[in-house]
């Protein structure tokens, strides 16, 4: 229709109001607005990897908070007979771990040795009287709980499984009067025996377990000292050359009994013990403790050390970051093992800081420098971007614009390489503690590292001292490593919007 052809007026009544009577507004929303972290979250979670990592990295935290509490043994407490034990719990056992039995091939000498100690337990002493060698005569205190004989060249060999802690059997000890009377009064009450007879041998031969003259054809003949009646006598005395010197006995103890009498209950250690006698998962809990203690504390001051650092390098750049560029350099050629080699030296020797302060100043002196590296890289690829134009022209300050703009767009790259310094931290110590650089070992306390060095000479024939450890050390490397991937695509802006 052209604009000078005629037109029908429109008549009354033709048009009318559409929702006069209503509140017109906006529509609801049909779904939950999703914000920033749960946006990161959603993303985290769709990553199977990290989210396996931060569940083991969970249950090692856990361990390291809770496992004491199954543990009869404090973490000061060793007991250097015990050294070097294979795990042991009455409740794996029933599922046929923690049994505590070692497999081994002995001679005919070392067969009689070992189980003689388990028959030297058998005396009783209202009877005066000993078992047989004969393995339905042994009681519980045997050592050799199986075995079977071989005959190679004549000679006789035995595969036995023996019970460690039953191995150690019999031990001298020095008592006085009061604990020697305290001991009697217990085995009246607990029915198990502590002393047993004084050995007619010279004291040269200082062997507890060396109680009989020979072991021919099943039968033993006992070395036990007797009186002018003919009565096994029980103690030696001491002499002193004080004159008011309390009343001493050299004793001849089972130290299975002596334990309890001691602990009030059978050793049993989960996991074992070390090569000073210490419960293995109660030091590995606390080496975790202490461990992961260092490590966060160092990510989190280089976190912020370095994220200030890097966010004024590359927000201002210019003559600002040649300076500090510059600083940087000269940190970043100063070797980290000769720094934490002289912290050591200068710091703990001289007792100025504790070992742990000192590697935590030597961590921090350098370890920002990665952190403001990349914030520095971050901020200058972001700085000119429209948004952070338009913030400035609004009037937004330097501080706002740095880190209500432009730092949450760098957060995914810098949470990881902060994640990514709690391994590194942990390897580092452990590595430090292996070379005897650095010694967090105390009787209070210790590190995943201190645990590595203190196992290192008894890997060959203990390994299980070293594998704890290195276990949990390299379960931490691995998981914080997929963890902080996971944390990187999480936290990058640049995906926000892709979990569908």
């Amino acid at each position: 229709m052209s604009p000078n052809e005629y037109r029908e007026p429109i008549e009354k009544g033709a048009f009318e109001f559409a929702q006069l009577d209503k509140n017109i507004h906006d529509l609801k929303f049909e779904t939950k607005p999703i914000g920033y972290f749960k946006d990161a979250w959603i993303r985290f979670r769709k990553n199977k990897s990290s989210v396996v990592a931060a569940i083991i990295i969970i249950v090692i935290v856990l361990f390291g908070l809770l496992a004491p509490l199954f543990s009869n043994h404090a973490v000061y407490e060793s007991d250097i007979t015990y050294k070097k034990k294979t795990a042991r719990s009455f409740l794996l056992s029933k599922i046929g771990l923690g049994t505590a039995i070692t497999h081994k091939t002995v001679n005919q000498n070392e067969f009689n040795y070992i189980y003689g100690i388990g028959v030297a337990a058998t005396f009783n002493k209202e009877t005066d009287k000993n078992a047989s060698f004969d393995i339905a005569a042994a009681n519980k205190y045997n050592p050799v709980k199986s075995y079977s004989a071989t005959v190679d060249a004549g000679k006789t060999y035995y595969n036995v499984d023996v019970e460690v802690y039953y191995q150690e059997g019999f031990q001298f000890k020095q008592i006085t009067q009061k604990e020697y009377d305290a001991i009697i009064a217990w085995e009246k009450e607990s029915g198990l025996t502590i002393i047993y007879p004084v050995l007619d041998v010279p004291l040269s031969e200082n062997d507890a377990n060396m109680w009989y003259t020979e072991a021919k054809n099943g039968v033993y003949v006992d070395n036990y000292k007797r009186d002018k009646n003919g009565d096994i006598l029980y103690e030696t005395p001491i002499a002193s050359s004080e004159k008011d010197a309390p009343k001493q006995y050299r004793v001849r103890i089972l130290y299975y009994n002596y334990y309890i009498y001691q602990n009030g209950n059978e050793p049993q250690y989960i996991l074992g013990t070390d090569t000073q006698g210490y419960d293995i998962m109660v030091r590995l809990a606390y080496g975790i403790r202490l461990s992961l203690l260092l490590s966060v504390f160092v990510s989190i001051i280089n976190f912020i050390i370095g994220a200030i650092y890097g966010a004024v390098e590359g927000y201002y750049g210019g003559w600002i970051d040649l300076i500090m560029e510059r600083i940087s350099d000269i940190l970043n050629e100063v070797p980290f093992l000769v720094v934490a080699t002289l912290f050591q030296l200068h710091l703990v020797r001289t007792g100025k800081v504790s070992a742990f302060t000192a590697l935590l100043f030597a961590f921090v002196l350098t370890g920002w420098l990665g952190t403001a590296y990349r914030v520095r890289t971050q901020f200058y690829r972001f700085k000119g971007q429209e948004y952070v134009l338009a913030a400035r022209t609004l009037g937004a300050g330097d501080a706002r614009i740095m880190f209500k703009h432009i730092f949450p767009n760098a957060i995914g790259t810098i949470i990881t390489s902060s994640v990514l310094v709690i391994p590194g931290v942990i390897f580092s110590e452990s590595f430090l503690s292996y070379l005897g650089i650095v010694n967090l070992q105390g009787k209070n306390t210790t590190s995943l590292g201190a645990m590595l060095a203190n196992g290192q000479g008894s890997l060959m024939n203990f390994p299980h001292i070293i594998f704890w450890p290195s276990l949990v050390i390299s379960l931490l490397m691995i998981s914080f490593n997929l963890f902080g991937n996971g944390l990187r695509d999480a936290f990058n802006p640049s995906l926000r919007g892709t979990e569908e």
